[in-house]
Order: C-alpha cells, then sequence, then structure tokens
C-alpha cells in the first residue's frame, strides 16, 4: 500500500485520492514520485480495470506544496531543479501509459500541478463546486508545464488553452463543461459514487482492447490520417485474436451478454 496517497478498490476499480485534506491535498516529492511508481506499474495489473482519481475533503489537489516544494526549489541548482521537473513530467508519462482509463473526480480545488493530473486522466466529472486553474504564471513559471500546452489546446481548443495558461486565472466548472474539459457536472455528494460506476463500466469492458484504444488516443495525434487510418486497421486486427473479441461474438450467437476478461 501506499504512504504518501490513499488507495482503495471497489471491485476492479482503483480509487486514488491525495491524504492531506486539511490543506486541500498539495503534492509533495514523495507523493509525485509514489504516483509516478504506482502509475508505471499499474500498465502490468492484470487486477485493475480502471482508476478513479478522487477529490477528498471537498478539494482534488492544491498543486505542489508550498513549503515542502517551492521553498526548497528556490535553493536547488539546475541539474536538481531539471531532476524535479523531468519527475513531475514523468507522473504524466505514467498516467497516459499506465495502460488503463483513468477517470478524474474533480470537486473544490484543482490547481496547479493538480490540474494537470485532471487534465492528463482519460474523462473528467466534476461539481459546480470545482475550481480548476493552471496557476504556473502566478508564481513566475511558464505555462508550460508537464505537457499542459500540448494537451490541454486539445481537449478546450488553443484560444480558450492559451488564456488559462498565460493568466491563470481560474476556469468556473460551467465552463469547463461547456468547454469540454469536463465530461459532465454531478452534485457533490454523488460525485464519487459516479466515478466509480463509469470506472466499473469501463472495467466490465474488454481491458485489452481499452489499452489499445488509449494508446491510440495518444499516439494518433503526431500521426497523419492516413498514418492513423493503418495503425488502427493494425490495432484492431490485434484485438481480433483476443479471448474477448470471440467472446463477444458467441454471446452475441447466444443472444446473451458477453462478459469480457481482458484477454
Amino acid at each position: 500500500m501506499p504512504e504518501h496517497f490513499n488507495l482503495t478498490r471497489r471491485g476492479d476499480v482503483a480509487l486514488v485520492t491525495l491524504n492531506n485534506p486539511s490543506r486541500k491535498n498539495p503534492l509533495t516529492f514523495e507523493s509525485y514520485a509514489e504516483l509516478r511508481d504506482w502509475f508505471r506499474a499499474l500498465r502490468d495489473d492484470e487486477e485493475t480495470g480502471a482508476v478513479v482519481f478522487g477529490s477528498a475533503g471537498g478539494n482534488f489537489c492544491s498543486g505542489g506544496d508550498v513549503h515542502d516544494i517551492i521553498g526548497p526549489l528556490v535553493a536547488m541548482d539546475m541539474k536538481d531543479l531539471l531532476k524535479f521537473t523531468r519527475m513531475t513530467g514523468d507522473l504524466v508519462r505514467a498516467m497516459l501509459g499506465c495502460g488503463k482509463p483513468v477517470i478524474a473526480a474533480v470537486d473544490g480545488v484543482c490547481v496547479g500541478a493538480g490540474a494537470i493530473i485532471a487534465m492528463a486522466s482519460d474523462l473528467r466529472l466534476g461539481t459546480a463546486d470545482a475550481k480548476t486553474a493552471f496557476l504556473f504564471t502566478r508564481v513566475g513559471l511558464a505555462g508550460c508545464d508537464m505537457g499542459a500546452c500540448a494537451m490541454l489546446p486539445r481537449i478546450i481548443g488553443q484560444g480558450r488553452a492559451a488564456e488559462l495558461l498565460y493568466t491563470g486565472r481560474t476556469m468556473r466548472a460551467d465552463e469547463g463543461e461547456a468547454w469540454g474539459f469536463f465530461n459532465r457536472l454531478v452534485a457533490p455528494g454523488d460525485l464519487e459514487a459516479e466515478a466509480v460506476t463509469l470506472a466499473q463500466r469501463i472495467a466490465d469492458g474488454p481491458g485489452f482492447a481499452h489499452m489499445m484504444t488509449k494508446t491510440m488516443l495518444q499516439q494518433e495525434w503526431s500521426m497523419t490520417v492516413d498514418q492513423a487510418i493503418e495503425a488502427e486497421a493494425q490495432a484492431q486486427a490485434i484485438c481480433m485474436q483476443t479471448a474477448d473479441f470471440r467472446r463477444a461474438y458467441e454471446a452475441f450467437v447466444a443472444k446473451e451478454k458477453p462478459v469480457f476478461e481482458g484477454d
């Protein structure tokens, strides 16, 4: 079990939350590294079908801890600073490469690196109280942190992303829903249950095929349409060799609902 974040399981759904709600769940050097390592290991975890990265105590994440991270960074030399920024980027890489769908369940504060974690998730549910901000310019840094300049425009559009990344202003929940950042908004009391239900619905599907979908969603941004069509032809041919594909066919013939096993 992790030491620097909470991990519980609801069937084959893993529920992750940060564990300092009294301070709105900041990230520390230790939680960054432990989350990165956990998501890396998740690719080979056959017991987990989907992940919910949830909120705790009414907040998602307040970003890097001012005292535990920001203060020490001021005193570091370039070598150590680059080591840190690469580690934070590696968390995003691990989330993108974990092979499992990740759903962010965002309530309250979701800022800085917390906003990045939500951005790097596959799906996002929010509440009307969700306040999302990419605060980097407000602390004297560039908006291009942890892949934000590459990924955020793909989700909400170039102009909207540029405004948020230049100004560091808060994106309201209704803006986030209208712009496509949030798939939908739900009541705060229903947030975790809705996210887990959605995650379980996905986890009940063909796990290997979901891994291929997640892989192609990431890889095809750098492909031409022609390359993407060929890549998807290869991906589907691979999926047609899985036992889940045969199970779906046999269930259809028998007029039954398929039960997928992920292989």
